[in-house]
């Protein structure tokens, strides 16, 4: 007897609960990680502590219900079980996805040295625009030329150097070298 019910009816509680708010932390995620600012630690995470509680009740409900093992036994085996379970989804699964997200991502600095084409001809002492292909796809931004020359559509400029969003560009010539 645990908690004055036997142990099948304490796994089926925890497997429903514990069912029911991964379902609820799935849709509401972003307003509760907005809400509670918890340190962000990857083994404590909300899915881990979930997953967690749902392999170790559902073994635990099952061993119960298929084996004469002692109560003892069955609840070790499956805190065991969860452990293994977590441990695999968070090396295999989560960190994965977790670099997967950090690498779409590229900051102003990181385009510095890029080739580009022009797809609005940049004016001497104006703005046009290019467009830069990456790996996550393609992004246009705002273009000047570095020599206040002007650069037709369809030609290929190397980003020299990024201020405020505004890519300063130069002819790219592949046989020379400086610019």
């Amino acid at each position: 007897m645990w908690f004055g019910h036997q142990p099948e009816v304490v796994y089926g509680w925890v497997l429903v609960v514990s069912a029911l708010l991964t379902v609820l932390y799935f849709f509401f995620s972003d307003v509760l990680d907005g809400l509670f600012d918890l340190p962000d630690h990857p083994l404590f995470s909300p899915q881990l502590v979930l997953s967690f509680f749902i392999v170790a009740s559902a073994v635990g409900l099952l061993a119960e219900m298929y084996t004469s093992w002692p109560s003892r036994w069955i609840a070790l085996l499956g805190v065991g079980t969860a452990l293994v379970v977590v441990l695999l989804l968070h090396f295999f699964v989560f960190l994965p996805l977790r670099s997967a997200e950090a690498s779409l991502g590229y900051t102003d600095a990181d385009l510095e040295g890029s080739l580009a084409k022009v797809i609005v001809p940049v004016p001497p002492d104006g703005f046009g625009e290019i467009l830069i292909s990456r790996k996550s796809g393609a992004v246009a931004k705002a273009a000047k030329s570095l020599h206040r020359e002007e650069i037709a559509a369809g030609e290929e400029v190397v980003i020299v150097q990024m201020e405020n969003g505004v890519a300063v560009v130069a002819r790219h010539d592949p046989y020379h070298l400086s610019i």
